[in-house]
């Protein structure tokens, strides 16, 4: 007996059209950040997700982060910058510039020229201005990430001037007394130089 012919269904097969675009379709990923655990993610990953497929991209991996844009470490924000050096995707979405990053002008230019270094478009849905094409981004993503920094600072001179009121006013600021601090602290001894 001599080898099997399995004979091809030509109608179910792809087009060389079909293929090359489906090879050229571009992959996304997703970048979604709230400050705090009493925020909602949800919001920005069905606008994020939606605007990805009106696009044509697939999406590839999605990386969140519940904690302040400030910080520049951030677990969901490191694993995007691990996974662009590895060239898996195409394009990183994100909600708005302070969703991306709240770390300065200087920062957030940096990390968005890092992706294009890498080959990476970025593209903010809140601002469509904001993204790798266009002449003016550079000069528009440095007055808006300082917009950003202004604004956490504002918040936190905020926040100082209600601290500082409520101390004006007698009360105890900090854990109430008596309870126990369940981590183990270090305390370091100053002493005042002579």
């Amino acid at each position: 007996m001599g080898p099997t012919i399995r004979y091809l269904d030509y109608e179910k097969m792809p087009t060389k059209e079909q293929l090359i675009a489906e090879k050229s379709k571009k992959k996304c990923v997703l970048y979604l950040r709230v400050s705090t655990d009493m925020q909602e993610l949800e919001n920005q990953r069905i606008a994020l997700r939606e605007f990805a497929k009106k696009k044509g991209y697939d999406i590839y991996n999605e990386y969140t982060d519940i904690m302040t844009g400030s910080y520049k470490s951030r677990p969901g924000f490191n694993n995007l910058f691990n996974d662009v050096h590895k060239g898996l995707f195409d394009v990183v979405i994100f909600w708005d510039l302070s969703r991306f990053s709240r770390s300065g002008a200087l920062y957030t230019i940096q990390k968005l020229e890092q992706l294009q270094r890498m080959g990476v478009g970025y593209i903010s849905y809140q601002e469509g201005y904001i993204n790798s094409i266009g002449e003016f981004k550079d000069v528009i993503i440095s007055l808006l990430a300082t917009v950003a920094k202004m604004e956490r600072q504002k918040i936190s001179e905020r926040t100082k001037a209600g601290l500082r009121r409520v101390k004006e006013q007698g009360k105890t600021l900090g854990r109430p007394e008596g309870s126990k601090d369940k981590k183990k602290r270090h305390r370091s001894v100053w002493k005042k130089p002579d």
